[in-house]
């Protein structure tokens, strides 16, 4: 686990966090928050960029803090903005289940003080690299934080997908796709595909197979430090390469997909009073009872 703190104002340092704010505008109830929120927001920091698109180039930005509002395809994209030059983030969930966007807005206004007040925990998660190789040739490459999907796609029958970890064969998978999925993507389509929750700062990779025709096929739990590679050796009309749920290109029976550590770390502010097993037990509907002793 790597954790590092960020540099808000203090006694021999009196300055705010330069804070980047980001917002989908394209979806009203999110936009109308933004516009109730800034002012709010720079109570305590100095907003130096502020983007309603995810437009902007946020890799040469010198900025302390990033605020995301909206959900976790929210902060996706913030990570990919980011590129390799990630910032501490705070995701602020105006979606849905928001595992990455933990705080709500009213407890973002509430919390935003104290954050900046106590310099709090930055835990860093891991991100991967995925390269399309066709020939020997590079076709595509992508930084991603929550997943790698082969997906059939039409004609929607059994496809073959095989697996190779540091370049040895170690299985193929008869199934509807295939899933690599960091730790922070494990509660997002691994987790409906049946694979494990992972704590979100452990260094492995999860593959979990879509509806595998064999039932001895379960997903695998590895190192992020191997090296991972997919083929499809006959691929259908449609079957895509999606990262983190957009698609990145369609396949051919010669393409290879390699998936492996980056060595850039998505980093999120740790919000006080919030665990990862809190965040579990609220977004999952988890109904055990907390025991309190006296």
């Amino acid at each position: 686990m790597h954790s590092k703190k960020f540099q808000c104002a203090d006694a021999t340092l009196p300055r705010r966090p330069r804070t980047v704010l980001l917002a989908a505008a394209d979806r009203p109830e999110v936009a109308a928050e933004a516009k109730r929120l800034a002012p709010l927001i720079e109570e305590h920091v100095d907003i130096v960029c502020t983007d309603l698109r995810f437009e902007a180039d946020l890799s040469k930005l010198d900025a302390d803090l990033v605020i995301v509002l909206g959900g976790d395809g929210s902060i996706l994209r913030a990570a990919l903005q980011m590129g390799h030059r990630q910032i501490p983030l705070i995701g602020v969930n105006l979606g849905k289940l928001g595992f990455l966007a933990d705080l709500n807005a009213d407890q973002l206004v509430q919390l935003l003080p104290r954050i900046c007040r106590e310099q709090p925990r930055v835990v860093e998660h891991l991100m991967f690299e995925c390269h399309v190789m066709r020939d020997g040739k590079q076709l595509h490459a992508q930084l991603g934080l929550n997943e790698v999907a082969v997906l059939g796609g039409p004609p929607f029958a059994i496809l073959d997908v095989q697996l190779y970890v540091d370049s040895e064969l170690v299985t193929t998978y008869s199934c509807d796709g295939l899933i690599i999925s960091t730790p922070v993507g494990s509660t997002a389509h691994s987790l409906s595909a049946g694979g494990p929750i992972l704590r979100k700062d452990l260094q492995a990779f999860v593959i979990s197979p879509i509806s595998p025709h064999t039932l001895t096929n379960r997903p695998v739990v590895d190192a992020a430090d191997r090296d991972y590679e997919l083929v499809v050796p006959m691929p259908h009309e449609g079957t895509s390469l999606v990262v983190d749920g957009r698609v990145l290109c369609k396949l051919a029976g010669n393409d290879r997909v390699c998936v492996r550590r980056s060595s850039a770390r998505f980093q999120l502010v740790e919000v006080p009073g919030h665990s990862d097993y809190r965040t579990l037990r609220e977004k999952l509907g988890w109904g055990g009872r907390l025991r309190h002793d006296d």
